[in-house]
């Protein structure tokens, strides 16, 4: 595989670091973490982990959309939570996005996530 091959692939709110949002390679789509990051302000929404679950799930449907893919062609998520308090109710809103057939999936927690989100994603689907 050569740099020429891979596709950025933008939409929704900008990177907030030096990477590209997904790659699209092959018939395969890499999504970068996404947050709950309004993409029309560049801020976090306002209202929990709930309101940021949300709205970073939305973020990865758009992006995975612009990359040609959908929802139900993800194959694997990774979930990172500052919190596994926060597993059930984020899990209750993942489960409205994803379904009936799951993607993989690896939920880690972590000491911190980029702009003090509470919750991220990455993605993997096939186009």
């Amino acid at each position: 595989m050569t740099l020429s091959e891979k596709v950025s692939v933008f939409a929704g709110a900008k990177p907030i670091g030096p990477y590209s949002p997904a790659i699209r390679q092959g018939n395969m789509l890499f999504a970068s973490g996404q947050i709950g990051m309004n993409p029309e302000t560049g801020m976090l929404v306002e209202g929990g982990v709930e309101a940021e679950a949300r709205q970073m799930l939305e973020n990865l449907k758009n992006l995975i959309s612009s990359g040609e893919s959908s929802l139900d062609k993800v194959v694997k998520t990774t979930l990172f939570l500052t919190n596994m308090a926060d597993f059930a109710a984020v899990n209750k809103i993942y489960a409205e996005y994803f379904g009936p057939v799951f993607p993989a999936r690896s939920t880690v927690q972590v000491g911190a996530l980029p702009g003090g989100a509470l919750v991220e994603v990455e993605a993997i689907a096939f186009i």
